[in-house]
């Protein structure tokens, strides 16, 4: 990695001072006045957006009776406070500047006074400090002008003293030790500096010095992070931390925009202009995601979409996140600060294969909920919350999910992040939709690479990928391709040829589905549908079922799930494995 203080191209900045175009006054941040009228507006001729607003109305009331956050810690993490604190001063601020009613406004500071009592936002694991720090700059910026001095001083200090000051001790270690998110690729960049940023700004013109270095340094740093949506929007990290990671990048961004009128180029990112395509690809039209990595496989809102659909005129993403919200029961306030002006069903190819991230999705239709849906995954054993899970894929047809990715367990297990992690089933490679070499593990530096895609023929989508680096020791070769047929089954086919000795290999599926077996066959049974897959070579091999449970009773023990297997009859030094489903 170069170093951190490294001048990058993207950032064009301030030559002396990024400060000097601060906006005087607050609100500053995010949602400026003007977008609050805008809305209003909206709330008087959209009966769906009047809707979405009772729900944070609503929500805000709920607040009213209850309890404030206390100093709780979850394993290593006081995160789930910070996410508490931060949910809940959105909707108190934003239902209070909407409609004027004071106990929201109240309420918001018996929230943050909660907060600020506490004896540090958990700087050890700096998520927390970052996401906390965020809170306190909204609550701080957009109730500001209705805060008496005392009120603005002690929110103030709280920013201060347990949110910049211990992210400058980090900063200046360069990305060393506890300042490593510095310099990393990955969500934990875009958070830290987004709600860093944040708390700088929203004190600026009385902490000068403090907000200055702090707007120089993630201008730095956030690029290293932002460079992984090259070159089309695909996040290594899986859906759920792309949600995590754009959502603070468009806070980052946003924040910057609107306290000093730009955001020094990084939203030019090559392929965040493309970010909202990976979130809309990889859903299904089930309401499923392709979860692969430590992601969970539901589709919820992304206000960042709203955003997005704006800053790069880009109706479909407006589309998308108000389909999820047409069936929601809650709603982010920043959807409704961003709600669009027009939106628009996808104009694109239902197929689509990320390069950067080397992941593909072959789709059938974007709204048909029997269409047939199939993510599946090369890629980079090395990246961050990813599984030894290369050649993964997940597949949705006939209004139901058939091949499943159980997603993460636990991270307060034992060194999940650390040591430990490979000895984890959900993280392992057996519980994952590959072929298993040896009843081993991928290799941790494993890279698999799309080495060809066709999207042509929107009924007969076709990818490959070079899957011979999951297991560079034991295999000379391996690819497998998936592809549609006629848009109504899906085939996958596996080549694969030993190295020096001859292997074990074992294809499989995890499925929540009931399995009968029929020989070369299985019928796979669900929610009054049926999907049969067939082995087609090689010659003699049949269909088994497998157990998903782990050994371990601490971790999840998957019930409802098993694993359809097809395991050849004996070491072979070379085997191509056809299965189809339909």
């Amino acid at each position: 990695m170069r170093a951190l203080f490294l001048a990058l191209p993207l950032l064009a900045l301030a030559a002396d001072n990024p400060l000097a175009t601060l906006r005087p006054g607050h609100p500053r941040l995010m949602v400026l006045d003007d977008g609050i009228e805008r809305f209003r507006g909206v709330l008087a001729s959209d009966e769906n957006a009047r809707r979405l607003y009772g729900y944070v109305r609503g929500d805000a009331e709920k607040l009213l009776t209850q309890p404030t956050v206390e100093y709780k810690l979850i394993g290593p993490r006081l995160l789930d406070q910070s996410r508490l604190c931060l949910n809940r001063v959105y909707r108190l601020a934003f239902a209070y500047r909407v409609g004027g009613d004071r106990r929201f406004l109240d309420r918001a500071l018996g929230e943050m006074r909660a907060a600020a009592n506490f004896k540090d936002w958990n700087p050890s694991h700096f998520l927390d400090t970052a996401e906390m720090t965020h809170a306190f700059a909204i609550g701080y910026d957009w109730l500001y002008n209705d805060l008496d001095e005392e009120q603005r001083g002690w929110l103030r200090e709280a920013i201060v003293k347990m949110g910049l000051d211990p992210a400058l001790a980090r900063y200046a270690l360069n990305g060393k030790g506890d300042g490593w998110w510095a310099i990393s690729p990955f969500n934990w960049n875009l958070v830290v500096n987004g709600g860093i940023v944040a708390g700088a700004l929203a004190v600026a013109e009385d902490e000068p010095d403090r907000a200055r270095r702090i707007v120089e340094t993630a201008l730095k740093s956030a690029p290293i992070a932002l460079k992984s949506y090259a070159p089309d929007g695909g996040w290594a990290e899986g859906p759920g931390y792309w949600d995590y990671a754009t959502r603070y990048a468009v806070v980052l961004m946003e924040s910057l925009n609107t306290a000093l009128g730009t955001d020094f180029g990084l939203s030019d990112a090559e392929g965040f202009d493309r970010a909202g395509h990976f979130r809309i690809f990889t859903s299904s039209p089930i309401g499923r995601s392709f979860n692969y990595a430590d992601s969970g496989d539901g589709v919820g809102g992304s206000w960042a979409l709203m955003w997005l659909a704006r800053r790069f005129e880009q109706p479909t993403y407006a589309w998308f996140e108000l389909d999820k919200l047409t069936s929601a029961s809650r709603t982010d306030p920043l959807d409704l600060a961003y709600y669009p002006d027009a939106s628009a069903t996808p104009d694109l190819i239902p197929s689509f294969a990320f390069r950067g991230i080397d992941a593909a999705v072959l789709r059938t239709s974007w709204t048909d909920r029997d269409g047939i849906f199939a993510g599946i995954k090369g890629g980079d054993n090395q990246a961050n919350h990813s599984h030894l899970d290369l050649g993964g894929f997940v597949l949705d047809m006939k209004g139901q999910r058939w091949a499943v990715d159980l997603g993460s367990d636990d991270y307060n297990l034992p060194d999940y992040f650390g040591g430990k992690r490979w000895t984890y089933y959900r993280l392992r490679t057996e519980s994952h939709n590959t072929v298993l070499i040896n009843n081993q593990n991928q290799d941790e530096r494993g890279r698999a690479p799309v080495i060809e895609s066709d999207f042509s023929d929107p009924l007969q989508p076709y990818v490959a990928i070079d899957l011979k680096g999951a297991y560079p020791k034991l295999l000379a070769a391996h690819t497998r391709r998936m592809w549609l047929e006629q848009g109504r089954r899906v085939v996958l086919v596996d080549s694969l040829q030993a190295a020096s000795q001859p292997v074990d290999a074992l294809w499989g599926m995890v499925t929540d589905a009931e399995v009968q077996l029929r020989g070369n066959q299985a019928v796979l049974a669900k929610g009054g549908r049926s999907v049969t897959a067939i082995v087609y070579t090689p010659a003699g091999a049949v269909f088994e079922v497998v157990a998903t449970q782990p050994p371990s009773a601490a971790e999840n023990q998957n019930r409802g799930t098993r694993k359809l297997v097809v395991r050849l009859p004996g070491k072979v030094d070379r085997a191509e494995i056809v299965v189809t489903l339909e």
